[in-house]
């Protein structure tokens, strides 16, 4: 990929929004050029900004799935898990005959959250349901190695005027204190209520994340300063976050293998922040269940993966055990769905 279009992806990942005016002054080209640019990699590698909540700011729980289908079932079930809306980065794993996904849930309702998925998908075989406990990195923080192709100075040009998101370290009780579920110690705090203004914004930058101020401001049949305002509240929160979706694939063919880990509690921070630092992670959440940790890594080959699992990996104390699953297809990404790129006339869609 051009050395113009790697800077502008890389311009988006540190603010979706930033105008391109902006953004051509710190790349040192015309507002026009980016503008070609910026349209013909939305045509031809599925270039997209959405808007995202950060679910623990607004009172949501996330939870990674594993589910074993029957032989055949699983592309039906992966496309059916897609088309919800709760639902993030739908794939299949290990020869196409497990699903991995995320679900969003909202507080109140994320214990029977899962229950009420696999009552709803038949061909299911079995279901593993680990809750989030902890983001590294993913979602909210930006995956570093989707392209570095701008200086620190042009990064500080860029930066938005917001505190970065991410899951907030938990609320711990004072020591003396008794843990009882009514202590008011344990109960969240600094949740952000979300209005109806807010899902209406949220549902139109879910489409398109560079929608402007008076678009979003007409379809939600308000003034655009309570729209500029209102954005400008859920970011300095913490709860609303862009992100660039393109398929990696185009910045040099990575493949993306899935890893679980069992690591010893005393050990599970520090495994966590060491591969946060990693540029070959994508995502690394610390859950609940007999694995407490789950990653996504990109490598470019099975070369590289051995190395790494057994060098950067395998030198981290505290690891117990490792399983890992290639992703052999993405059905869902950063919220979309079924995304292809334009092929020449007369070609079928595999």
């Amino acid at each position: 990929m051009e050395s113009l279009n790697l800077r502008l992806i890389h311009a988006l990942q540190i603010d979706g929004r930033a105008p391109l005016r902006r953004i051509a002054s710190v790349l040192g080209v015309s507002e026009q050029v980016v503008a070609r640019r910026y349209a013909a990699l939305c045509e031809s590698a599925g270039l997209r900004v959405i808007g995202r909540l950060n679910p623990r700011p607004v009172g949501q729980t996330v939870w990674a799935l594993r589910l074993q289908s029957a032989p055949g079932a699983s592309l039906g079930l992966a496309r059916a898990l897609a088309a919800r809306e709760d639902t993030r980065w739908v794939q299949l794993a290990s020869g196409a005959t497990e699903i991995i996904c995320h679900l969003v849930a909202h507080r109140d309702r994320a214990q029977d959250a899962p229950v009420q998925l696999l009552d709803r998908l038949p061909g299911v075989t079995s279901i593993t349901a680990q809750r989030v406990l902890r983001l590294f990195k993913g979602g909210p923080t930006t995956w570093g190695a989707l392209t570095c192709a701008l200086d620190q100075e042009q990064r500080d040009a860029l930066a938005p005027a917001f505190p970065p998101p991410a899951f907030p370290p938990p609320r711990l009780p004072p020591s003396d204190a008794r843990l009882s579920s009514a202590s008011p110690s344990l109960e969240p705090t600094g949740l952000t209520e979300l209005t109806d203004l807010d899902h209406t914004l949220l549902a139109a930058l879910a489409r398109d994340g560079r929608t402007t101020y008076a678009a979003l401001a007409a379809e939600a049949r308000c003034h655009e300063s309570t729209v500029r305002r209102r954005i400008a509240h859920l970011r300095a929160a913490g709860a609303l976050f862009f992100v660039v979706d393109v398929d990696e694939r185009l910045l040099g063919s990575p493949t993306t293998t899935a890893i679980w880990m069992s690591v010893r509690p005393s050990h599970l921070a520090a495994v966590g922040a060491a591969l946060a630092d990693h540029p070959e992670v994508a995502y690394a959440a610390a859950t609940t269940g007999r694995t407490n940790l789950l990653a996504a890594v990109l490598c470019p080959d099975d070369e590289y993966l051995y190395d790494y699992l057994t060098d950067r990996l395998g030198a981290l104390p505290g690891i117990d055990t490792v399983e890992t699953a290639p992703i052999v297809r993405t059905l869902k990404r950063v919220g979309t769905v079924g995304r292809h790129r334009n092929r020449p006339a007369g070609t079928r869609r595999g």
